[in-house]
């Protein structure tokens, strides 16, 4: 299995009468597709084309992706792509959502917990110092690679609302997710696939959900076209969006979003 092979999912949190449900009137089905890295060039496209259907892109960062000691990290997270916090901040007040994506994209689960937590503290405090709005209150943590464990997660939870991790690691069998109830603190999973192209991946696994009873389903994906492990093409995320804003029971916003009417 290499980096990005995780089969994942988003978070259980309880049946019942969700509460969050309430918050959006006739919505059975929420869908977030979240953007990870910091791809200036793919974050403007991608929230350039969230806006043509009024919505709102859900944009994860590495917080010192755009520092001089950043180091490339794979074939595709590379110095001189990625965006800076003056980026990010413009992006914010276009209304989109920026989270915290590390500090500098190590799998915090192979080195040691001491060094994983001072990485986290680092990217926690960055976010709060140089993000413009930034609301812990709100906020989701997303571990690099999806890679987390337990101690991580508690760790991260303390700062944050929720984390989002590999969602095979929280559960089997499942292919989408109960919206959660009302709760202080959740562990969000999701789905992924690399390294080529995705956008079929995206419409299978789209329209399982929507011939689901519901939940909540959170896609992890990348860049655009050749920036990113396992990128869309833009004609396909418009043609996507198009196609699903007309999808009377479908609600489309970025996690921390949801996490506000939890």
């Amino acid at each position: 299995m290499n980096r990005r092979e995780f089969i994942l999912q988003s978070t259980l949190v309880g049946m019942g009468l969700p509460f969050g449900i309430k918050s959006i009137p006739g919505k059975t089905h929420w869908l977030t597709l979240s953007f990870d890295d910091g791809f200036k060039k793919s974050f403007y496209r991608i929230a350039g084309i969230h806006e043509q259907f009024g919505l709102q892109a859900c944009l994860n960062v590495i917080a010192s992706g755009h520092l001089p000691g950043f180091k490339k990290v794979d074939q595709w997270i590379l110095p001189e792509l990625m965006g800076d916090f003056d980026d990010w901040n413009t992006l914010k007040s276009r209304g989109h959502e920026i989270m915290p994506h590390t500090w500098e994209h190590l799998n915090l689960t192979k080195v040691p917990e001491a060094l994983a937590k001072e990485n986290m503290r680092k990217c926690f405090d960055y976010f709060e110092e140089h993000l413009e709005g930034y609301d812990p209150t709100y906020a989701v943590y997303n571990f690099a690679f999806n890679a987390s464990n337990p101690e991580l997660e508690d760790f991260a939870l303390q700062r944050v609302r929720a984390v989002r991790t590999a969602g095979w690691v929280i559960l089997k069998d499942q292919t989408a997710n109960p919206i959660p109830t009302q709760q202080t603190n959740l562990r969000l999973g999701c789905w992924s696939q690399g390294p080529d192209y995705c956008d079929t991946f995206v419409e299978e696994h789209i329209q399982q959900f929507l011939n689901s009873p519901g939940g909540w389903l959170i896609l992890n994906l990348h860049g655009l076209d050749d920036e990113g492990w396992g990128p869309l093409h833009p004609a396909f995320l418009e043609e996507l969006l198009a196609r699903l804003t007309q999808v009377p029971t479908l609600a489309i916003k970025p996690a921390g979003v949801f996490l506000q009417g939890i």
